[in-house]
């Protein structure tokens, strides 16, 4: 594949996961680097994230619990939140899954994913799975 193609790919997975990323990501880059867009769409976005052995989904619910073990990145957490809801994850699922990183990244990690969930659910306009029942 041709580094064109790669960057193609690479932006279209990115604005799968939210409308306009890749132009957004690609310009705030560029003002730090003019190389440094091109590394981000191509390699994490082009050849990783866009390789076919596992659908966007899963791809997005694996980053959001590697991003709540990592502990120090709230903002890529908080994106790839949004993006995993944007690509079809309940907000039940990534619920299940800040949860599951109690027990593999620790209980503070966990209340840290906890409290960008919450701003991602009140950003988006979702209710909190918990308060379904008092809404209906």
């Amino acid at each position: 594949m041709s580094d064109k193609q790669t960057t193609i790919k690479g932006m279209h997975v990115m604005d799968r996961l939210e409308d306009g990323l890749a132009e957004r990501v690609s310009r705030r880059l560029s003002e730090l680097d003019s190389d440094l867009p091109r590394l981000i769409t191509d390699y994490a976005f082009g050849s990783v994230v866009a390789r076919p052995g596992l659908d966007l989904k899963t791809r997005e619910m694996l980053t959001v619990a590697s991003l709540i073990s990592l502990g120090n990145a709230t903002p890529q957490l908080e994106l790839h939140m949004k993006a995993a809801i944007n690509v079809g994850v309940s907000p039940e699922e990534l619920l299940e899954v800040v949860i599951q990183m109690a027990v593999y990244a620790g209980v503070p990690a966990c209340m840290n994913g906890l409290a960008s969930y919450r701003n991602i659910m009140n950003e988006k306009g979702l209710v909190l799975p918990g308060l379904k029942e008092e809404v209906a």
